[in-house]
């Protein structure tokens, strides 16, 4: 009979190469991990890890058992949660992960509300992009993940990348805007196009970002010469007020820096990104993802 303790242990050993490496993460002995194996092993009938010098590599079955004990621990966490809850038992824990972005504006007013409403639930809180964020999610890191994507972007296009396997709760369309020095020749025109800036210096966000915004540009006819790229957004509105280039922000991120020495473009045609909360079906129905979710939602609305 295979044990969840187990699944758990197996999947350590999968992603930290070793057992000692496991027992460090898990918190426990390097024999237990052994032990913990080996009654596995003896469970399945067929052995799961063969040792290759220093490294512990996962036999054929053993990768079929890991790909599956990502569904089977989430399910089974779903599960504990949604029993207690129906036991009487008013607490809960949630992990979320979210883009720095939304992680200084949806999540702070989110947590205050489900804190002042569920005071019983705790919610941790850890940055990532998407699509690593929603690869955690799926891997049964989190329980939610609050992520991004750019509507008909070539990146976003590929299947493997797709959602339909989640819950996915639409939050909002967060426009993108250009940020220019505020002594630009174009700082109070209120509005720009992208083509009108195809000779200017670039100052490129994260990684996603970067390929949408080249993405425009040639949708334009030029390719943007960038000149810096950082997934720090108050170092891209410093290098901008500095003038040393003009930059392409969501506003979610206008909203959590300040702007000193820029001034603040709308884009023609408008360019928007499209903002939601994803879990699992099965983490959907947990009562503390359900109102981290709706708390999510109300922020937005906000």
């Amino acid at each position: 009979m295979i044990e969840a303790r187990h699944l758990r242990v197996l999947r350590a050993v999968a992603a930290t190469g070793s057992f000692s490496a496991a027992a460090r993460e898990l918190g426990c002995t390097q024999p237990a991990v052994s032990q913990q194996m080996k009654a596995l092993e003896q469970s399945t009938g067929t052995p799961l890890l063969i040792r290759t010098g220093r490294e512990m590599r996962l036999t054929e079955a053993g990768e079929a058992l890991v790909r599956h004990a990502a569904g089977i621990l989430a399910g089974l966490t779903a599960a504990e949660e949604e029993v207690a809850a129906l036991a009487g038992l008013r607490a809960g824990r949630v992990r979320l992960v979210s883009f720095p972005s939304g992680s200084s504006t949806l999540v702070p007013t989110a947590l205050a509300g489900l804190r002042a409403a569920h005071p019983g639930t705790r919610v941790s809180l850890v940055e990532a992009e998407p699509p690593r964020s929603v690869e955690m999610l799926r891997g049964g890191d989190c329980e939610i993940a609050l992520a991004f994507r750019y509507p008909q972007a070539v990146a976003d296009a590929d299947p493997a990348a797709g959602w339909d396997d989640l819950v996915v709760r639409p939050l909002l369309r967060d426009r993108l805007v250009v940020m220019v020095p505020d002594d630009h020749r174009l700082a109070g025109a209120g509005t720009v196009g992208i083509g009108e800036l195809a000779e200017e210096p670039w100052i490129a966000g994260c990684p996603r970002c970067r390929r949408h915004l080249v993405e425009v540009c040639e949708a334009e006819g030029f390719t943007p010469r960038i000149d810096f790229a950082t997934d720090d957004y108050p170092a891209v509105v410093g290098l901008v007020g500095a003038g040393l280039g003009v930059a392409v922000l969501p506003e979610l991120a206008v909203e959590c820096v300040r702007a000193k020495g820029t001034a603040t473009l709308e884009v023609k045609p408008a360019v928007r990104r499209e903002v939601v909360a994803l879990t699992l079906p099965d983490l959907a129905r947990v009562p503390a993802v359900a109102a981290t979710l709706d708390r999510l939602e109300l922020a937005a609305r906000r």
